[in-house]
């Protein structure tokens, strides 16, 4: 009976855990050896950068979890004491606090790469959808961790958002008492959210390994869309884009640092400073900056619809605002089946291309008017806005292949590569 696989390192110690236990075969295997289209771009790094602010974020996370006190009475001052006497917990307080940021931006460009160069298409549409379920799951624990600093913005926020569930016709509050663990934002949420907010990191780096694990099957989507024909197509992972992910990383920890020693407090809110006070409501309401394009789309819904010749209710305006706020995640979801076009890449589909910049730009607008107060003319600009975010998925992407003139496409990736060249 056999009792190891033989191994080829040259490293004594690894050699010997690798027979028996072929975690560095496994390795060398995904992340050495991987064949992988030559012509990625620098989008492509943006991925393995969000691992990082992942890791970072768990990290931290942790270390900050030492010294947090989940009470309404105490968590306000347990932060101010690991800004002020904790050995360097204003450091890993900034970067725990901005990291949040930064993922939201890495991710968010991750997702728009992979709309720009139809990375959802086949036979890819599992691998997109578990990269939207992160995205869902990155947004609870982030709403979670914003409410534990238990400050004015944490405690407004979360009574906000989470009545937004008592639009939900017949369960929707009792769905809230549940998230409550009571009949208002007290103790027991505040217990609820910490548990939930330490939790949940780990569960997305579940799903990220299944991620992995699915673009492992599938391959990787390359900027010109087209699947690599023989090994003059392809590199190994190794040394080529670990290099070049090792200084796209550099590059990107260098805007971290910047933000974190420089300004550690511009992508928050002031009121957060304020210990959280039931009775003094702010004048303006926000969520953090990377909500803001789905709070805009939640207030553009501002009508009651009624059953016609009729004073009876069917879909109120705020059950509307919900269903339209989620309902923008689902097109994400559904976009896979919703874009028809045979071509993946934006870099052939010249319509596609200027319609994909406008989507860009819509969603931008709508975070600009997701900071502005819910009156003219930001509510109006809004439901433009909003309007234009589901036109692009239910209207544009399945009908645009029908009219479209697309570009000839090279017959390979190495004649496209050579072209460029």
């Amino acid at each position: 009976m056999s009792h190891g696989s033989p191994s080829s390192f040259k490293n004594p110690v690894i050699n010997w855990i690798d027979t028996r236990l072929p975690i560095f075969t496994m390795l060398q295997k995904e992340y050495g050896t991987f064949p992988t289209p030559k012509n990625f771009n620098y989008l492509w790094s943006f991925g393995g950068i969000a691992m990082v602010m992942l890791t970072t974020m768990i990290l931290t996370g942790i270390f900050l979890a030492m010294y947090y006190t989940p009470s309404t009475g105490h968590a306000f001052d347990s932060v101010e004491r690991i800004m002020r006497d904790v050995n360097y917990g204003w450091l890993i307080r900034y970067i725990h606090m901005n990291g949040a940021s930064l993922f939201f931006i890495a991710v968010y460009v991750h997702i728009f790469r992979g709309v720009y160069y139809g990375s959802y298409k086949a036979p890819r549409e599992l691998l997109w959808i578990l990269g939207v379920v992160i995205l869902l799951l990155m947004m609870a624990t982030a709403f979670m961790g914003y409410v534990l600093p238990w400050g004015q913005m944490s405690f407004w926020g979360a009574t906000v958002i989470t009545n937004l569930f008592s639009a939900i016709p017949v369960v929707g509050d009792k769905i809230v008492t549940w998230l409550w663990g009571g009949f208002s934002v007290d103790n027991p949420t505040l217990n609820r959210f910490f548990a939930l907010h330490y939790l949940l990191p780990f569960v997305i780096f579940a799903v990220v390994f299944l991620h992995v694990a699915a673009l492992h099957v599938s391959g990787s989507n390359n900027p010109t869309g087209i699947e690599p024909q023989t090994d003059k197509d392809t590199v190994p992972f190794h040394p080529y884009y670990t290099a070049k992910d090792c200084f796209a990383l550099v590059l990107f920890l260098i805007f971290y640092a910047l933000i974190v020693f420089y300004a550690p407090n511009a992508l928050g809110d002031p009121d957060n400073y304020i210990p959280a006070n039931p009775m003094v409501t702010p004048a303006h309401i926000v969520p953090e900056w990377y909500f803001l394009p789905f709070y805009a789309i939640l207030r553009s819904f501002v009508w009651d619809i009624h059953i016609p010749f009729t004073s009876v209710v069917l879909i109120s305006s705020k059950l509307g605002g919900v269903l339209l706020m989620f309902g923008s995640i689902v097109m994400l979801l559904l976009l896979p089946w919703l874009d028809r076009s045979k071509v993946r890449s934006a870099v052939f589909r010249p319509i596609y291309k200027k319609v994909f910049w406008l989507f860009v730009l819509d969603c931008l607008i709508l975070g600009y008017i997701g900071g502005k107060p819910p009156e003219a003319p930001y509510v109006m600009i809004g439901q433009f806005a909003t309007a234009f975010y589901f036109a692009f998925f239910l209207i544009l992407s399945p009908l645009l292949p029908k009219y479209e003139k697309i570009l000839p496409l090279p017959k390979s990736i190495s004649e496209a590569v050579l072209k460029k060249s």
